[in-house]
C-alpha cells in the first residue's frame, strides 16, 4: 500500500491545490485532487491483464477550473454538497424560517447552489498506509455559505483496499439545524476503447423509481420500475429499452432496510470483463448517463459527449427537505450524518 501527495503547482485563494494517489498492492490507482476531492483517476486491471482508466476526467488540474469546462459543467468526478440533486425552486423552510438558495438550474437548485463543496479546496487532515491506502478530507462550510444555515463540519476519508474496493466513508455535524444530503459524482466507462455506455450491462437493485418534474425534480411520487423502460432489476443492456434521445436520468429507491450497507448495483462490460459494484448505506441511486455532457480536451485529448459514461449516485431521495413523507435530511446539531459508499471493481 502506497499514498502519495503530489503538488499540482495550483493555488486558489491561499490553499494549495494537491493530488493524493492512492495505490494498493495489486497496482490500483486513486488519484484524488483535494478541490472537490476530485476523483481524478481510477486505474484498474482488466481480464486481459491491461491497466485502464475506468473514470472521466482531465490530464491536468487547470482544466478543471478553465472557464470554457465551466460553461456547461458536469462535475466531473467531484463531491457533491451541501445538497445533491435538485431543490425545487430553491426553496426550503427549516425551524419555521425560510430560505432561498441560487437557481441555479432554470427555476430550482442543483447539487448545492453556485459554489458547492465540488469547488471547494479540502484540507487533507490525515493518510494512511495501513490497514489501506488512505485519506482524509476536510471542509467547514460555514453559516451562510450558499444560503444554508448553521456551521457545518465535512469530512470525507477514501480507502483503497487490495480487494479494488474504494470505500467513500462521509461523516458531518452541525451547529444549527441544516439539510444536508451528500454524494460524489464519477463518470464511469468500463471500455478498453472508450465506447459509448449503451451496451454496458446494468442491474438496480431497486423495484421503485421517483416521479420527476419537466426539469428533473422530484415530486414525491414513487412509481413501480415494472413494466417501464426503467426496470433494471434483472441484468440487462443499459441501450436495451432507453429512450434514444434523453437516456437516463432518474432516482431510484433501492430495495434494503433504511441505513444498511447493500448492494446498489452492478454494471459490466464485457470486452475489458470489468464490473463495477456500487454499495451503499444510501436509500437512493441516481442513475444518470450522461446525457447533457459536452467536454473538449478530456483525457488524451479525446472528446466526452453523451453517453460516453454513467453515473451511480447514492444519496437520500431528492427533494426530499420540501417532502415530508420522504426520509429526513435536515441535520440536527445533537446528531452526526454519517454515509459509506463503496465501488468495487472486478475483472472475468
Amino acid at each position: 500500500m502506497k499514498v502519495n501527495k503530489i503538488t499540482t503547482g495550483h493555488k486558489i485563494g491561499d490553499k494549495e491545490v494537491f493530488a493524493v494517489e492512492l495505490v494498493n498492492d495489486k497496482g490500483t490507482l486513486v488519484s484524488i485532487f483535494n478541490y472537490g476531492t476530485i476523483i481524478n483517476k481510477f486505474v484498474v486491471t482488466n481480464k486481459a491483464g491491461v491497466q485502464q482508466d475506468i473514470v472521466l476526467g482531465f490530464d491536468n488540474f487547470s482544466s478543471y477550473v478553465d472557464k470554457e469546462y465551466l460553461k456547461n459543467y458536469p462535475y466531473l468526478g467531484a463531491v457533491i454538497g451541501r445538497y445533491a440533486n435538485r431543490i425545487r425552486k430553491g426553496e426550503f423552510v427549516v425551524d419555521g424560517a425560510d430560505y432561498q438558495l441560487a437557481k441555479n438550474n432554470g427555476e430550482d437548485c442543483l447539487h448545492g447552489g453556485l459554489e458547492g463543496f465540488d469547488k471547494k479546496v479540502w484540507d487533507i487532515t490525515s493518510t494512511s498506509e495501513a490497514p489501506h491506502a488512505s485519506v482524509t478530507f476536510q471542509h467547514f462550510s460555514l453559516d451562510g455559505e450558499e444560503n444554508f444555515p448553521g456551521d457545518l463540519a465535512v469530512q470525507l476519508k477514501f480507502e483503497l483496499t487490495n480487494n479494488d474496493e474504494l470505500i467513500l466513508s462521509y461523516q458531518a455535524d452541525t451547529d444549527e439545524a441544516t439539510p444536508i444530503n451528500l454524494t460524489h459524482h464519477s463518470y464511469f466507462n468500463l471500455s478498453t476503447t472508450g465506447d459509448k455506455i449503451g451496451k454496458h450491462i446494468h442491474q438496480m437493485n431497486a423495484s421503485s423509481y421517483l416521479e420527476q418534474d419537466e426539469n428533473f425534480v422530484v415530486t414525491g411520487n414513487l412509481l413501480p420500475v415494472k413494466d417501464s423502460i426503467h426496470d433494471f432489476t434483472v441484468a440487462r443492456t443499459i441501450e436495451e429499452n432507453w429512450d434514444k434521445v434523453a437516456g437516463y436520468d432518474q432516482s431510484y429507491v433501492l430495495d434494503k432496510t433504511y441505513g444498511e450497507l447493500t448492494l446498489a448495483s452492478k454494471t459490466t462490460e464485457t470486452n475489458s470483463g470489468l464490473s463495477l459494484l456500487v454499495y451503499s448505506t444510501e436509500p437512493v441511486a441516481h442513475f444518470y448517463t450522461a446525457k447533457h455532457l459536452s467536454v473538449k480536451n478530456g483525457k488524451n485529448g479525446k472528446e466526452y459527449g453523451e453517453f460516453d459514461a454513467f453515473c451511480v449516485e447514492t444519496q437520500h431521495h431528492p427533494n426530499a427537505v420540501n417532502i415530508p413523507h420522504f426520509p429526513n435530511t435536515v441535520l440536527e446539531p445533537e446528531e452526526v450524518y454519517t454515509q459509506t459508499t463503496i465501488y468495487k471493481v472486478i475483472a472475468n
